[in-house]
Protein backbone atom coordinates (compact mmCIF):
# COMPACT_ATOMS: atom_id res chain seq x y z
CA UNK A 1 0.00 0.00 0.00
CA UNK A 2 1.10 3.47 -0.81
CA UNK A 3 2.54 5.68 1.70
CA UNK A 4 1.89 9.39 2.49
CA UNK A 5 4.70 11.56 1.75
CA UNK A 6 3.75 13.79 4.85
CA UNK A 7 4.03 10.98 6.95
CA UNK A 8 7.22 9.54 5.92
CA UNK A 9 8.64 13.21 6.41
CA UNK A 10 6.90 13.50 9.82
CA UNK A 11 8.68 10.15 10.48
CA UNK A 12 12.41 11.16 9.00
CA UNK A 13 12.67 14.44 11.15
CA UNK A 14 10.97 13.28 14.27
CA UNK A 15 13.01 10.18 14.40
CA UNK A 16 15.89 12.53 13.14
CA UNK A 17 15.70 15.12 15.90
CA UNK A 18 15.38 12.63 18.75
CA UNK A 19 18.56 10.61 17.07
CA UNK A 20 20.37 13.65 16.89
CA UNK A 21 20.04 14.67 20.12
CA UNK A 22 21.41 11.18 21.18
CA UNK A 23 24.20 11.70 18.58
CA UNK A 24 24.90 15.55 20.20
CA UNK A 25 25.40 13.87 23.64
CA UNK A 26 27.31 10.97 22.73
CA UNK A 27 29.83 13.30 20.86
CA UNK A 28 28.66 12.01 17.35
CA UNK A 29 28.38 13.48 14.27
CA UNK A 30 23.97 13.82 13.81
CA UNK A 31 24.70 12.43 10.17
CA UNK A 32 25.17 9.20 11.38
CA UNK A 33 22.07 9.63 13.56
CA UNK A 34 20.30 9.82 10.33
CA UNK A 35 21.69 6.77 8.66
CA UNK A 36 20.88 4.78 11.66
CA UNK A 37 16.86 6.41 11.67
CA UNK A 38 17.08 4.89 8.36
CA UNK A 39 18.32 1.56 8.99
CA UNK A 40 15.71 1.26 11.98
CA UNK A 41 12.57 2.36 10.45
CA UNK A 42 13.44 1.07 6.79
CA UNK A 43 11.80 -1.52 4.75
CA UNK A 44 14.59 -4.04 6.49
CA UNK A 45 13.94 -3.60 10.07
CA UNK A 46 10.28 -2.09 10.84
CA UNK A 47 9.38 -0.68 7.70
CA UNK A 48 7.78 1.86 8.99
CA UNK A 49 8.99 4.04 5.58
CA UNK A 50 8.65 1.80 2.66
CA UNK A 51 8.42 3.85 -0.23
CA UNK A 52 12.50 4.24 -0.31
CA UNK A 53 12.61 5.18 -4.42
CA UNK A 54 10.63 8.23 -3.54
CA UNK A 55 12.63 9.34 -1.01
CA UNK A 56 16.01 8.84 -3.05
CA UNK A 57 14.90 10.98 -5.85
CA UNK A 58 14.01 13.79 -3.22
CA UNK A 59 17.29 13.31 -1.30
CA UNK A 60 19.05 13.65 -5.05
CA UNK A 61 17.97 17.84 -4.71
CA UNK A 62 20.16 17.90 -1.71
CA UNK A 63 23.31 16.37 -3.40
CA UNK A 64 23.20 18.90 -6.40
CA UNK A 65 22.59 21.62 -3.70
CA UNK A 66 25.37 20.16 -1.97
CA UNK A 67 27.43 20.54 -5.46
CA UNK A 68 26.34 23.95 -6.23
CA UNK A 69 27.20 25.10 -2.59
CA UNK A 70 30.81 23.22 -2.94
CA UNK A 71 31.12 24.75 -6.34
CA UNK A 72 30.58 28.61 -4.72
CA UNK A 73 33.42 27.98 -2.20
CA UNK A 74 36.01 27.52 -4.85
CA UNK A 75 36.92 31.12 -5.93
CA UNK A 76 39.39 31.28 -8.64
CA UNK A 77 41.56 32.87 -7.30
CA UNK A 78 42.09 30.86 -4.26
CA UNK A 79 42.40 27.78 -6.11
CA UNK A 80 46.08 28.64 -7.03
CA UNK A 81 47.37 28.64 -3.18
CA UNK A 82 45.10 25.86 -2.30
CA UNK A 83 46.60 23.86 -5.13
CA UNK A 84 50.47 24.86 -4.31
CA UNK A 85 50.51 23.74 -0.69
CA UNK A 86 48.75 20.91 -0.40
CA UNK A 87 48.77 19.24 -4.13
CA UNK A 88 51.25 16.88 -3.74
CA UNK A 89 50.03 15.64 0.31
CA UNK A 90 46.64 14.70 -1.65
CA UNK A 91 47.60 13.32 -4.78
CA UNK A 92 50.04 11.23 -2.90
CA UNK A 93 47.61 9.98 -0.11
CA UNK A 94 44.76 9.70 -2.72
CA UNK A 95 46.80 7.42 -4.86
CA UNK A 96 47.76 4.96 -2.12
CA UNK A 97 44.33 4.47 -0.18
CA UNK A 98 42.70 4.00 -3.97
CA UNK A 99 45.44 1.11 -4.17
CA UNK A 100 44.91 -0.03 -0.78
CA UNK A 101 41.11 0.15 -0.55
CA UNK A 102 41.64 -1.80 -4.19
CA UNK A 103 43.72 -4.66 -2.82
CA UNK A 104 41.88 -5.14 -0.06
CA UNK A 105 38.70 -5.74 -2.22
CA UNK A 106 40.40 -7.94 -4.80
CA UNK A 107 41.63 -10.41 -1.14
CA UNK A 108 37.81 -10.51 -0.64
CA UNK A 109 36.83 -11.77 -4.18
CA UNK A 110 35.41 -8.20 -5.51
CA UNK A 111 35.61 -8.12 -9.42
CA UNK A 112 38.63 -5.41 -10.89
CA UNK A 113 35.71 -2.58 -11.82
CA UNK A 114 34.27 -3.59 -7.90
CA UNK A 115 37.34 -2.72 -6.38
CA UNK A 116 38.53 0.13 -8.16
CA UNK A 117 35.23 2.24 -6.98
CA UNK A 118 35.90 0.62 -3.25
CA UNK A 119 39.38 1.75 -3.62
CA UNK A 120 38.43 5.12 -5.28
CA UNK A 121 36.17 5.34 -1.93
CA UNK A 122 38.56 5.13 0.64
CA UNK A 123 40.42 7.99 -0.93
CA UNK A 124 38.18 11.00 0.34
CA UNK A 125 37.97 12.35 3.81
CA UNK A 126 34.38 13.20 5.35
CA UNK A 127 34.08 17.11 4.84
CA UNK A 128 31.53 16.97 7.50
CA UNK A 129 33.72 15.81 10.14
CA UNK A 130 36.53 17.59 9.06
CA UNK A 131 34.95 20.94 9.38
CA UNK A 132 32.24 20.34 12.03
CA UNK A 133 34.26 19.26 14.77
CA UNK A 134 37.46 22.27 14.20
CA UNK A 135 37.74 25.34 16.35
CA UNK A 136 37.89 28.53 14.17
CA UNK A 137 38.73 31.06 16.53
CA UNK A 138 42.01 29.83 17.73
CA UNK A 139 44.83 30.58 15.71
CA UNK A 140 46.64 27.38 15.67
CA UNK A 141 43.32 26.15 14.64
CA UNK A 142 42.88 28.60 11.41
CA UNK A 143 46.43 27.00 9.79
CA UNK A 144 45.42 23.64 10.97
CA UNK A 145 42.11 24.62 9.17
CA UNK A 146 43.77 26.09 5.72
CA UNK A 147 45.59 22.62 5.49
CA UNK A 148 42.99 20.24 6.22
CA UNK A 149 40.34 22.38 4.05
CA UNK A 150 43.10 22.50 1.54
CA UNK A 151 43.11 18.75 1.16
CA UNK A 152 38.91 18.33 1.61
CA UNK A 153 38.85 20.55 -1.65
CA UNK A 154 41.19 18.97 -3.50
CA UNK A 155 39.54 15.83 -2.87
CA UNK A 156 36.30 16.96 -3.71
CA UNK A 157 37.74 17.88 -7.00
CA UNK A 158 38.53 14.47 -7.46
CA UNK A 159 35.60 12.90 -6.50
CA UNK A 160 33.50 15.04 -9.16
CA UNK A 161 36.20 13.53 -11.57
CA UNK A 162 35.26 10.32 -10.48
CA UNK A 163 31.36 11.01 -10.38
CA UNK A 164 31.83 12.18 -14.01
CA UNK A 165 33.42 8.99 -15.12
CA UNK A 166 30.97 7.04 -13.44
CA UNK A 167 28.45 8.57 -15.40
CA UNK A 168 29.98 8.30 -18.52
CA UNK A 169 30.49 4.99 -17.71
CA UNK A 170 27.07 4.22 -16.47
CA UNK A 171 25.17 5.58 -19.77
CA UNK A 172 24.21 4.44 -22.68
CA UNK A 173 26.98 4.30 -24.59
CA UNK A 174 28.84 2.26 -21.19
CA UNK A 175 32.83 2.19 -21.42
CA UNK A 176 35.52 4.82 -22.34
CA UNK A 177 33.30 5.65 -25.71
CA UNK A 178 30.73 7.00 -23.05
CA UNK A 179 33.71 9.17 -21.61
CA UNK A 180 34.90 10.58 -24.68
CA UNK A 181 31.65 12.78 -25.70
CA UNK A 182 31.13 13.99 -22.30
CA UNK A 183 34.95 15.04 -21.91
CA UNK A 184 33.84 17.59 -25.00
CA UNK A 185 30.78 18.54 -24.01
CA UNK A 186 32.30 19.46 -20.76
CA UNK A 187 33.98 22.37 -21.62
CA UNK A 188 31.49 23.48 -24.13
CA UNK A 189 29.31 23.42 -21.18
CA UNK A 190 31.96 25.08 -18.44
CA UNK A 191 32.33 28.22 -21.66
CA UNK A 192 27.68 28.23 -21.65
CA UNK A 193 27.63 28.44 -17.44
CA UNK A 194 30.38 31.45 -17.39
CA UNK A 195 29.59 33.31 -20.31
CA UNK A 196 25.87 33.11 -18.74
CA UNK A 197 26.69 33.97 -15.54
CA UNK A 198 28.98 37.20 -16.62
CA UNK A 199 26.33 38.48 -18.81
CA UNK A 200 23.12 37.77 -17.53
CA UNK A 201 22.82 36.34 -14.56
CA UNK A 202 25.27 38.88 -12.78
CA UNK A 203 23.19 41.69 -14.24
CA UNK A 204 20.19 40.61 -12.56
CA UNK A 205 22.08 40.33 -9.38
CA UNK A 206 23.60 43.97 -9.12
CA UNK A 207 19.94 45.26 -10.51
CA UNK A 208 18.21 43.49 -7.38
CA UNK A 209 20.63 42.64 -5.00
CA UNK A 210 18.74 44.66 -1.89
CA UNK A 211 15.97 41.75 -2.50
CA UNK A 212 16.75 38.90 -0.56
CA UNK A 213 13.63 36.78 -1.99
CA UNK A 214 14.72 37.55 -5.59
CA UNK A 215 18.43 36.89 -4.96
CA UNK A 216 17.02 33.33 -3.08
CA UNK A 217 15.05 32.44 -5.96
CA UNK A 218 17.18 33.24 -8.59
CA UNK A 219 20.17 31.00 -7.06
CA UNK A 220 17.65 28.60 -6.85
CA UNK A 221 16.44 28.45 -10.62
CA UNK A 222 20.70 28.66 -11.73
CA UNK A 223 21.12 25.80 -9.73
CA UNK A 224 18.59 23.12 -10.81
CA UNK A 225 18.35 24.88 -14.31
CA UNK A 226 22.08 24.25 -14.74
CA UNK A 227 21.77 20.89 -13.36
CA UNK A 228 18.67 20.15 -15.47
CA UNK A 229 20.37 21.55 -18.29
CA UNK A 230 23.75 19.28 -17.66
CA UNK A 231 21.65 16.13 -17.64
CA UNK A 232 19.82 16.81 -20.80
CA UNK A 233 23.34 17.16 -22.66
CA UNK A 234 24.96 14.18 -21.51
CA UNK A 235 26.11 15.33 -18.21
CA UNK A 236 25.39 14.74 -14.72
CA UNK A 237 22.74 16.75 -12.29
CA UNK A 238 25.71 16.87 -9.98
CA UNK A 239 28.51 18.28 -12.14
CA UNK A 240 26.05 21.13 -13.66
CA UNK A 241 25.27 22.18 -10.41
CA UNK A 242 29.23 22.46 -9.47
CA UNK A 243 29.67 24.37 -12.53
CA UNK A 244 27.13 26.39 -12.06
CA UNK A 245 28.39 27.22 -8.31
CA UNK A 246 31.98 28.02 -9.50
CA UNK A 247 30.46 30.05 -12.42
CA UNK A 248 29.28 32.62 -9.32
CA UNK A 249 32.18 32.07 -6.85
CA UNK A 250 33.65 35.61 -8.15
CA UNK A 251 30.24 37.23 -7.37
CA UNK A 252 30.65 39.48 -3.62
CA UNK A 253 27.28 38.18 -3.24
CA UNK A 254 27.99 34.57 -3.49
CA UNK A 255 28.83 34.33 -0.04
CA UNK A 256 24.93 35.59 0.96
CA UNK A 257 23.70 32.75 -1.52
CA UNK A 258 25.68 29.98 0.35
CA UNK A 259 24.01 31.16 3.37
CA UNK A 260 20.59 31.18 2.39
CA UNK A 261 20.61 28.03 0.66
CA UNK A 262 22.00 26.56 3.47
CA UNK A 263 18.74 25.16 5.66
CA UNK A 264 17.76 24.36 2.48
CA UNK A 265 20.47 21.97 1.48
CA UNK A 266 20.19 20.15 4.88
CA UNK A 267 16.55 19.28 4.45
CA UNK A 268 17.45 17.19 1.37
CA UNK A 269 20.58 15.95 2.72
CA UNK A 270 19.12 14.36 5.84
CA UNK A 271 16.83 12.73 3.51
CA UNK A 272 19.62 11.60 1.65
CA UNK A 273 20.96 10.43 4.26
CA UNK A 274 17.84 8.34 6.08
CA UNK A 275 17.16 6.99 2.82
CA UNK A 276 20.88 5.59 2.28
CA UNK A 277 20.46 3.72 5.78
CA UNK A 278 16.88 2.72 4.50
CA UNK A 279 17.84 1.29 1.49
CA UNK A 280 20.66 -0.75 3.24
CA UNK A 281 19.95 -3.97 3.65
CA UNK A 282 20.65 -5.37 7.27
CA UNK A 283 20.14 -9.08 6.30
CA UNK A 284 23.48 -8.20 3.80
CA UNK A 285 25.89 -7.23 6.84
CA UNK A 286 27.15 -10.71 7.34
CA UNK A 287 27.80 -10.42 3.86
CA UNK A 288 30.53 -7.60 4.06
CA UNK A 289 31.50 -6.73 7.75
CA UNK A 290 34.78 -8.77 7.62
CA UNK A 291 36.04 -6.15 4.80
CA UNK A 292 34.43 -3.57 5.96
CA UNK A 293 36.36 -3.62 9.60
CA UNK A 294 39.38 -4.42 7.39
CA UNK A 295 38.88 -0.73 5.58
CA UNK A 296 37.22 0.84 8.12
CA UNK A 297 40.80 -0.28 10.07
CA UNK A 298 42.50 1.31 7.02
CA UNK A 299 41.08 4.81 7.41
CA UNK A 300 40.94 4.98 11.47
CA UNK A 301 44.57 4.18 11.58
CA UNK A 302 47.02 4.10 8.26
CA UNK A 303 45.56 7.14 7.20
CA UNK A 304 46.09 9.52 9.75
CA UNK A 305 49.44 8.45 9.91
CA UNK A 306 50.31 8.28 6.26
CA UNK A 307 48.78 12.18 6.64
CA UNK A 308 51.22 12.57 9.59
CA UNK A 309 54.34 11.65 7.25
CA UNK A 310 53.26 13.60 4.73
CA UNK A 311 52.63 17.10 6.14
CA UNK A 312 56.06 16.61 8.33
CA UNK A 313 57.34 15.88 4.97
CA UNK A 314 55.62 19.55 3.99
CA UNK A 315 57.60 21.23 7.00
CA UNK A 316 54.93 21.06 9.37
CA UNK A 317 55.48 20.17 13.30
CA UNK A 318 54.90 17.04 14.32
CA UNK A 319 52.10 17.52 16.96
CA UNK A 320 50.21 19.59 13.83
CA UNK A 321 50.99 17.12 11.33
CA UNK A 322 49.73 14.39 13.57
CA UNK A 323 46.19 16.20 14.90
CA UNK A 324 45.62 16.70 11.11
CA UNK A 325 46.12 12.99 10.04
CA UNK A 326 43.49 12.34 12.82
CA UNK A 327 40.68 14.43 11.36
CA UNK A 328 41.06 13.53 8.10
CA UNK A 329 40.89 9.67 9.56
CA UNK A 330 37.87 8.65 7.63
CA UNK A 331 36.11 7.86 4.72
CA UNK A 332 33.74 10.39 3.05
CA UNK A 333 30.60 10.89 2.74
CA UNK A 334 31.28 11.67 -0.70
CA UNK A 335 31.97 8.07 -0.94
CA UNK A 336 28.50 7.40 0.21
CA UNK A 337 27.34 9.26 -3.16
CA UNK A 338 29.97 7.61 -5.19
CA UNK A 339 28.78 3.80 -4.09
CA UNK A 340 25.07 5.38 -4.99
CA UNK A 341 25.96 6.37 -8.17
CA UNK A 342 27.93 2.94 -9.45
CA UNK A 343 24.93 0.87 -8.06
CA UNK A 344 22.47 2.96 -9.86
CA UNK A 345 24.52 2.53 -12.53
CA UNK A 346 25.16 -1.01 -12.62
CA UNK A 347 28.68 -0.62 -12.25
CA UNK A 348 29.04 -2.03 -9.00
CA UNK A 349 26.84 -4.63 -7.10
CA UNK A 350 24.67 -4.12 -3.97
CA UNK A 351 27.11 -6.20 -1.86
CA UNK A 352 29.67 -3.70 -3.23
CA UNK A 353 27.96 -0.55 -1.96
CA UNK A 354 26.77 -2.06 1.18
CA UNK A 355 30.57 -2.37 1.95
CA UNK A 356 31.13 1.02 0.96
CA UNK A 357 28.07 2.20 3.59
CA UNK A 358 29.03 0.10 6.30
CA UNK A 359 32.97 1.03 6.08
CA UNK A 360 31.82 4.88 6.30
CA UNK A 361 29.36 4.30 8.49
CA UNK A 362 32.14 2.62 11.51
CA UNK A 363 34.41 5.23 10.57
CA UNK A 364 31.81 8.03 10.71
CA UNK A 365 31.28 6.72 14.58
CA UNK A 366 35.34 5.60 15.50
CA UNK A 367 36.39 8.72 14.30
CA UNK A 368 33.99 11.33 15.48
CA UNK A 369 34.32 9.79 19.19
CA UNK A 370 38.53 9.84 18.79
CA UNK A 371 38.47 13.42 18.00
CA UNK A 372 36.07 14.74 20.06
CA UNK A 373 37.85 13.32 23.26
CA UNK A 374 41.38 13.90 22.22
CA UNK A 375 41.48 17.40 20.60
CA UNK A 376 39.81 21.32 21.09
CA UNK A 377 36.41 20.93 19.46
CA UNK A 378 32.84 22.74 19.64
CA UNK A 379 31.22 19.94 21.49
CA UNK A 380 34.04 18.36 23.56
CA UNK A 381 33.14 17.08 26.80
CA UNK A 382 35.92 18.76 29.31
CA UNK A 383 35.97 22.49 29.41
CA UNK A 384 39.71 22.27 28.38
CA UNK A 385 38.91 20.76 25.20
CA UNK A 386 35.74 23.18 24.18
CA UNK A 387 36.51 25.44 21.63
CA UNK A 388 34.35 27.35 19.36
Amino acid sequence: MGQSIVFSVFLIFTGAAVLATLALYARQSMLVAYILLGMIIGPSALGLVNDVQLLQDLSHVGIVFLLFLLGLNLHPQNLWHMFRNATLVTLLSSALFAGLGAAIALLFAYNLVEAAVIGAALMFSSTIIGLKLLPSTVLHHQHTGEIIISVLLLQDLIAIIILLILHGLGGDHPGWQGIVPLALTLPAFMLFAFAFSRYVLTRLLARFDTIQEYIFLLAIGWCLGMAELANSVGLSAEIGAFIAGIAVATEPISRFIAESLKPLRDFFLIVFFFSLGAAFDLSAMGAVWMPALVLAAIALLFKPWVFKRLWIYEGEAPAQAGEIGVRLGQISEFSLLIAVLATESAIIGMQASYLIQLATLITFIASSYYIVLRYPTPIAVSDRLRRD
